[in-house]
């Protein structure tokens, strides 16, 4: 655990990344070690997806003498490759291809990062039985062979979290993970990320709702217009003074078996 936290995972240096015509993130400057859980918290619009994409290499950077970007202390990855090193759950629920696939093959895709298991793709023996083991880790065994569209949402964003951290379990990212789901989905889902917290996995947690930020996660970054506002511990930031000025409303909070509830 402890060397495992002290390994480099991610730096930006100086980072601009611009969609279309607009820059949307602005002279960005982060590190995270791999182990460390953290939550990037801003309001809608403020580039937290922008930064997710960027992590993840589906955004690149605006060419600049001082930009660096490295990750896993590479700069330069086969997409391929580092989505096996790197597990990211999007906010958007399962495609049409996913759909019609049965929990443990959609599990089982995040070796190939596929919709589905296409023909040509070859599963293997260790592919099974780690699929298998990923499955008892987040809960799932009776949704193995239940086709994912007729899962639940919070079953399957569950599946779906299976799906990335099937090829590795070095580090999660988490993009708005509770919409679409219900209050027992919320609560099931912040059970399984706590699970996976305290068994090692890093977690990088894209939010707007205070109420997804597990105990576990110690670290909070604050955006705002595409900048990074504040870095810093969760007990320096969850106050109410720092999410009613990067809200822009009056914003109170409660405490409640170490979560912690805005309204």
């Amino acid at each position: 655990m402890e060397s495992q936290a002290s390994e480099p995972f991610l730096k930006l240096s100086h980072v601009n990344v611009a969609r279309g015509e607009n820059v949307v993130l602005h002279d960005i400057n982060l590190s995270v070690n791999a182990g460390e859980h953290i939550a990037i918290l801003g309001p809608n619009g403020c580039g937290k997806s922008t930064l997710i994409k960027t992590i993840t290499c589906e955004c690149y950077p605006i060419v600049r003498p001082e930009t660096q970007v490295s990750i896993f202390g590479r700069e330069r990855w086969d997409l391929t490759e580092l989505k096996k090193r790197l597990g990211v759950v999007s906010a958007e629920l399962p495609g049409k291809q996913t759909l019609t696939t049965t929990g443990r093959d959609a599990v089982l895709t995040g070796f190939f990062s596929s919709s589905t298991l296409w023909p040509n793709l070859t599963v293997t023996d260790a592919m099974r039985a780690r699929a298998d083991e990923v499955l008892t880790l987040i809960d799932a065994e009776p949704l193995r062979d239940k086709l994912v569209g007729h899962m639940s949402a919070g079953q399957q964003r569950r599946i779906m979290i299976g799906r990335a951290l099937v090829a590795s379990s070095q580090m999660l990212l988490l993009d708005e993970p509770s919409n679409a789901l219900d209050l027992a989905a919320q609560q099931e889902l912040r059970n399984l990320m706590r699970r996976l917290a305290q068994q090692g996995t890093g977690i990088l947690l894209i939010t707007h709702q205070v109420s997804d930020i597990i105990p576990e996660i110690d670290r909070i970054l604050m955006m705002k217009d595409g900048s990074i506002l504040a870095d810093g511990s969760r007990k320096a930031l969850l106050t109410e003074q720092s999410l009613s000025d990067l809200f822009h409303i009056e914003v109170r909070l409660t405490e409640k078996d170490g979560f912690q509830h805005a309204w």
